[in-house]
């Protein structure tokens, strides 16, 4: 229920130190944190005074930073300054539900700003990528019983061509391949190789793992050894990998049961 006797400024405190705001302010952004809090209508669960008549704000807020996200709701933007890093500003939006982009927050730290920036597109991108195109080679590694999957990201130029009766000495890991020319300049920088980790391991992933390793390409020449065997050489050209589980019980597939065979072994008088 909205409260209707309500004082007009309230003190909030910031780590001992008081905050004494309109409250007013807060009813324009009614989705954030604070807006819920102290907008329209008090909830009387998220919002306690003290016995000083004092409402605290609990978490990861420094007063320096509060001071800053005060702006946002009375102008709409928050300007960052050189002594405060744009990621502890960020990390502070996150918590009070504002939004951190380039139409509400203006940095001096412009390199650490778009960077911050970038880890939001490489999530968003990441998302896509996903749904787009790793996924479906995930389903058809699970239509074939798998667990686990391997994936190299190759370029849409790279051609593989291999020879049938002698192909690359892969073992049993043999990739699947994923070919798309965005993903692999995505996947080239390793903070958006960490996005990517992260935002499988949200979606439930196990044992997931980004990486760059050589991938056999096209057979480059054919050599004979002494003994009558033949080895082909191949070209490798380096590019990004992706290895991720989604078994359940992985703890039981390394575990082996050991049958004992009782013998019985007779002893002569």
């Amino acid at each position: 229920m909205c409260s209707l006797n309500r004082p007009e400024f309230i003190d909030i405190c910031i780590h001992e130190s008081v905050f004494t705001v309109d409250r007013e302010i807060f009813a324009s952004h009614p989705n954030t944190m604070l807006g819920r809090m102290f907008g329209s209508c008090f909830d009387q669960r998220l919002t306690k005074m003290d016995t000083k008549g004092t409402y605290r704000l609990d978490g990861d807020v420094s007063p320096d930073v509060f001071e800053i996200i005060l702006q946002y709701y009375r102008d709409g933007y928050m300007n960052c300054p050189s002594t405060l890093s744009p990621s502890k500003l960020r990390k502070t939006c996150d918590y009070l539900l504002i939004p951190f982009n380039d139409r509400t927050v203006g940095c001096y730290n412009l390199c650490e700003f778009i960077n911050e920036l970038s880890n939001d597109g490489a999530r968003d991108q990441f998302d896509c990528f996903l749904e787009s195109i790793l996924l479906k080679t995930m389903i058809t590694c699970a239509r074939r019983g798998m667990r686990e999957c391997h994936i190299v990201v190759l370029t849409d130029d790279d051609v593989v061509d291999w020879d049938k009766d002698y192909p690359p000495q892969l073992g049993e890991d043999i990739p699947e391949a994923a070919i798309s020319s965005k993903l692999y300049r995505f996947l080239r920088y390793f903070e958006n190789r960490d996005i990517a980790k992260q935002v499988l391991k949200d979606r439930g992933f196990k044992k997931v793992k980004f990486g760059i390793e050589g991938f056999p390409t096209t057979k480059e020449r054919v050599k004979e050894r002494p003994n009558g065997k033949v080895e082909v050489i191949y070209n490798y050209v380096q590019r990004p990998f992706l290895y991720t589980s989604w078994e359940k019980q992985e703890a039981k597939s390394r575990h082996v049961d050991f049958t004992c065979i009782k013998t019985r072994i007779s002893i002569p008088p």
